[in-house]
């Protein structure tokens, strides 16, 4: 079944070339051939996975690494191709009403749809790659592809957030690539199962790393490097924003975790996953309170974006096993790739919800979201469950995630990292409270329900992407995935499990309360600081100061690791 591996490239990618060829009405008719044989692709290769020992590998014309490239696939990769086949699925099926072809061509729809295949296309060859050039040739396709769905509107603020993310995101792949060329004249190979075997513990190494996974942060918008990420996702339209946000920093988190994890799990020391942690829990906690000051509803989504990135890197400093002095692919690393498919899933069906919601009030104020219960029903009630997803209800892939996570943090003696997740599950509470607070409240807009003018199908694609983060935790992942022994799941229906829900939401409705209190009166200092910073890091020259800067702190971190 190894021909499955180039099959999963070239569905995506011939689908993209055709509709660029064709053109017209064909284009929407072509991704919709295209999707579903996509998503039946990804899901036999991991079906496949345990029968075939756990990994299926492709050299493509016969020849081995390192003369030849090799496709290889593993549960990681399953994992993630199938997240991405069903989310670009549903995003697909909710942008056929935005985006519909009809006699005459327009530029929008048509660019999408070829752009939107063509992220599917970069993204499975991202999971596919099994050496280091063929991460940066898929990673830039990613970007280039990308870059347009953030401009698609063609307005001035949108053409100059995709300028910045473009010229952000090269400045990273500027970083990855130097570190690529000092380890391939290091060990003269740049193939992960030869390279992992060669690698030793010296400066060139600690150096070519430190630089690969700085670029690689900057393309994945981690605290501080986000400066491109709020205005790019929300400016773009809501399906285009599903895809940036649920999709494509996906792909660079993905690598670093193929670098750190298979290629120098035991290289990195112990001080550099605590300082990539301490990263992710500020990334945690800036985000969620930037989220709570925002007053348009895409961008408390988009620095919610911000925040729950951060948890993907809490995976790091858990899954360190201090005694080895080398990462473990445990647990910890399952949680964080868990928590990268619910995050998918969910964010996904909050940004087509907060389109919806847009749609059907005309506007996206936080400030003026009453009624939008009564006027779009269905669409606050998906984004009121996407939001319930990102806590972590029982059922839910981040009860999953975070329960595993909560578990490592216990075992390795690292109980900072508890405070951490505890902390996040209240500020995730606290806007989704204060989002819930303005929805119910009175209004003076007409009586007159506006909900048709959601389509069903748009509705449906949110609430199916929803409803799939809901249930992620009670999946039978052993049956499906190789995964490692170490990965025991959780039991999710317990008195203990719906308690855990449960005070983060009681925390963080009366925060949300004393915030709205404090706002009635007068602006609080540390908020006033907080958007300060915020406005900051958001431009060229902190963001340029913080990329040397974690250079400099993650350089010394590995150099000077025992």
């Amino acid at each position: 079944m190894n021909f499955l591996l180039v099959l999963s490239l070239v569905i995506p990618i011939a689908g993209a070339l055709l509709a660029f060829v064709v053109g017209g009405r064909w284009v929407v008719r072509i991704a919709f051939a295209t999707m579903p044989l996509g998503l039946a692709t990804a899901v036999v290769i991991a079906t496949e996975l345990p029968s075939a020992g756990g990994s299926l590998v492709y050299r493509l014309g016969g020849w081995s690494p390192p003369l030849g490239v090799a496709l290889r696939a593993d549960w990681l990769s399953a994992l993630m191709m199938v997240t991405t086949a069903l989310v670009i699925s549903a995003i697909g099926l909710f942008a056929r009403a935005d985006f519909q072809a009809g006699a005459t061509e327009t530029r929008r729809s048509f660019a999408f749809w070829v752009l939107l295949l063509a992220v599917w296309g970069a993204l499975n060859t991202v999971f596919l790659s099994n050496d280091l050039f063929t991460f940066y040739v898929s990673l830039e396709l990613l970007v280039f592809v990308a870059v347009p769905l953030v401009a698609l509107d063609g307005r001035a603020e949108t053409l100059q957030a995709a300028l910045r993310y473009l010229l952000f995101a090269l400045l990273g792949s500027v970083l990855y690539l130097a570190g690529t060329g000092l380890l391939y004249g290091a060990y003269g190979t740049l193939d992960i199962g030869m390279l992992s075997g060669r690698v030793r513990a010296e400066p060139v190494t600690a150096v070519a790393v430190t630089l690969m996974t700085v670029g690689l942060m900057a393309k994945t918008a981690l605290f501080p490097l986000y400066l491109w990420l709020p205005a790019a996702h929300a400016g773009a339209p809501a399906a285009a924003s599903a895809v940036l946000s649920a999709l494509v920093v996906k792909g660079s988190f993905f690598i670093v975790v193929r670098l750190w994890f298979f290629v120098t799990p035991g290289l990195v020391g112990a001080a550099a996953p605590q300082l990539v942690g301490a990263l992710g829990a500020g990334a945690i906690v800036f985000g969620s309170l930037l989220a709570l000051r925002q007053q348009r509803l895409k961008l408390l989504v988009a620095y919610s974006t911000v925040a729950q990135l951060g948890y993907l890197f809490l995976a790091f400093p858990l899954a360190l096993d201090v005694e080895a002095g080398r990462l473990i692919d445990g647990s910890a690393l399952f949680a964080g790739l868990i928590q990268a498919v619910s995050h998918a899933t969910a964010k996904a069906a909050m940004f087509l919800a907060a389109g919806m919601i847009y749609v059907a009030l005309g506007h996206d104020r936080i400030a003026a979201l009453g009624g939008v219960v009564r006027i779009a029903p269905l669409a606050a009630l998906v984004f009121l469950l996407a939001g319930v997803a990102l806590i972590g209800p029982p059922t839910s892939g981040v009860y999953l995630a975070k329960t595993l996570f909560l578990r490592a943090a216990d075992n390795s003696h690292q109980w900072w990292w508890s405070i951490v997740l505890d902390l996040g599950g209240v500020l995730t509470s606290a806007y989704l409270v204060m989002l819930v607070m303005r929805a119910v409240a009175p209004t003076d807009a007409a009586s007159a329900s506006k909900s048709d003018i959601v389509s069903r199908q748009q509705q449906a694609a949110a609430l199916v992407l929803v409803v799939c983060s809901l249930l992620l935790g009670l999946l039978p992942w052993h049956a499906w995935l190789p995964l490692p022994a170490a990965v025991v799941a959780p039991g999710p229906l317990s008195l203990g499990a719906l308690w855990s829900v449960v005070w983060p939401l009681l925390i963080g409705a009366a925060f949300a309360a004393l915030l709205g209190r404090r706002e009635k009166s007068r602006s609080p200092r540390v908020a006033l600081y907080l958007e300060r910073g915020d406005n900051a890091l958001r431009q060229w020259p902190a963001a340029g100061f913080s990329l040397v800067s974690l250079t400099i702190m993650l350089g010394a971190a590995m150099l000077l690791s025992p």
